[in-house]
């Protein structure tokens, strides 16, 4: 194959989605993703949502083309075959397994961390199926002040990080991120970091906004700053255009600048 960009990795909220945009991931996007996808290019959506959170989403956006893979809660990976998304057995169940034993020690320590966010801020901390604890602050600067506590408690246990989005956090392991999922996508399917383009907006996309996954970055204009940085100090394009305005600019930034090169 000899597309410059033969993996393609967008987060989803407001990287492709804009929940209040009609339609609210542009016909345009979607138009140039699929042609990439005629040519042998593959599409990752990448996002903190679980599976029927994106496939209601997805369904309201009228999304005309279908992802290849998704990655989901950034750790789960799953393939399109046949109508469906499968799982990749062999690494969600290692990930599972992974999360489970780091998470016996995180329980054992949740009636501290909760009566801690409690006494001090107006903000949900919930167990899901994926972390025991979630939260969903009440603004971002009560996010900002949980986030650097629930960093600080990270280095009491190893392997735990948190991931964030906006006012949303939760627990993980730092072996199973965005970036570790796009590099085993693309060893599975032996496409290189150097032919991979990837999109994010929030600090739960900066594992996989790094050289050593994507050669080729994006951002778009409503990105947060820390993205921005790493976006523009690993030679990528960050657009004047929101989310997936921003992110087609970007695509044919890098296309272009790869055949010219």
């Amino acid at each position: 194959m000899s597309l410059p960009i033969q993996l393609i990795s967008t987060d989803f909220d407001g990287t492709l989605f804009a929940e209040f945009e009609n339609p609210p991931i542009p016909a345009h996007l979607l138009k140039l993703i699929g042609d990439l996808q005629a040519q042998g290019a593959k599409w990752v959506i990448n996002t903190g949502r679980d599976m029927s959170s994106l496939m209601e989403a997805m369904a309201r956006s009228h999304v005309t083309i279908k992802p290849d893979y998704l990655v989901l809660v950034e750790r789960e990976i799953h393939r399109h075959h046949e109508s469906q998304y499968v799982g990749l057995n062999d690494w969600n169940t290692e990930c599972h397994r992974a999360h489970e034993e780091l998470f016996v020690r995180v329980r054992r320590d949740m009636p501290r961390l909760v009566s801690w966010v409690n006494s001090r801020y107006d903000a949900t901390v919930y167990e899901d199926a994926y972390s025991p604890f979630c939260l969903l602050a009440g603004n971002n600067g009560d996010a900002d002040a949980i986030h650097d506590y629930m960093v600080e408690y990270c280095k009491e246990v190893p392997n735990l990080q948190v991931v964030r989005n906006d006012v949303y956090a939760r627990f993980a392991h730092t072996n199973y991120n965005k970036g570790a999922a796009l590099a085993e996508i693309g060893r599975r399917l032996e496409i290189t970091h150097h032919h991979t383009f990837a999109a994010g907006d929030h600090l739960n996309d900066l594992p996989m906004l790094l050289p050593r996954y994507a050669r080729f970055l994006a951002a778009p204009s409503n990105a947060i700053e820390a993205v921005k940085k790493v976006v523009r100090e690993n030679d990528g394009f960050v657009s004047d255009l929101g989310q997936g305005h921003g992110i087609a600019e970007g695509l044919k930034f890098h296309l272009q600048k790869a055949v010219s090169s």
